[in-house]
């Protein structure tokens, strides 16, 4: 089955590509989601759930430097230069997971003090409920793709990498 390069990175070196590049980020960033409308609706800033809503912040922000610093050396330059994306479809799905983790960092960053350090508490709750929008939709734009097959847009795979049928022929 020919796959996206998105899909093959979580598909090999199971289960830990799997839990690094998937899981343990959005397993943050839903953490952030629910905590910051926790935080919306309650404005209660002084408790545990604004808390966990700043470390995963935090976390999941600093997490993503690592992934895209990471991906960037080991998979897109490499991809890029040898001229192997597998269509549109991969280069949309690759893009989108990484510009997906921008948003977040962003959150770190103004957790940290270093953007808008002297926002009001609703300009700051506005722009994490943005960037926490903007990693839901870049997100699962590039899950959608991902999973999308790139045979149907024109790529044409090595027929050597081919992964064997799983049909029994008698």
């Amino acid at each position: 089955m020919n796959m996206t390069h998105y899909m093959e990175l979580l598909a090999v070196n199971q289960p830990w590509n799997l839990l690094i590049f998937m899981a343990g980020p959005v397993v943050l960033a839903e953490t952030l989601e629910i905590t910051e409308f926790y935080l919306l609706f309650t404005r209660n800033f002084a408790g545990w759930v604004h808390r966990i809503n700043r470390a995963a912040g935090i976390i999941v922000g600093i997490y993503f430097v690592g992934i895209i610093c990471f991906l960037m050396v080991s998979a897109v330059l490499p991809i890029t230069q040898a001229g192997e994306w597998r269509t549109a479809v991969d280069v949309i799905a690759v893009a989108c997971y990484l510009i997906g983790g921008l948003p977040l960092i962003y959150i770190a960053l103004q957790e940290f003090g270093w953007v808008n350090a002297h926002a009001t508490v609703d300009k700051t709750l506005q722009r994490h409920a943005i960037c926490v929008a903007l990693f839901l939709v870049f997100g699962h734009i590039a899950m959608v793709t991902g999973m999308l097959d790139p045979t149907l847009f024109g790529y044409r795979a090595d027929p050597s990498q081919d992964m064997p049928s799983m049909t029994h022929k008698d």
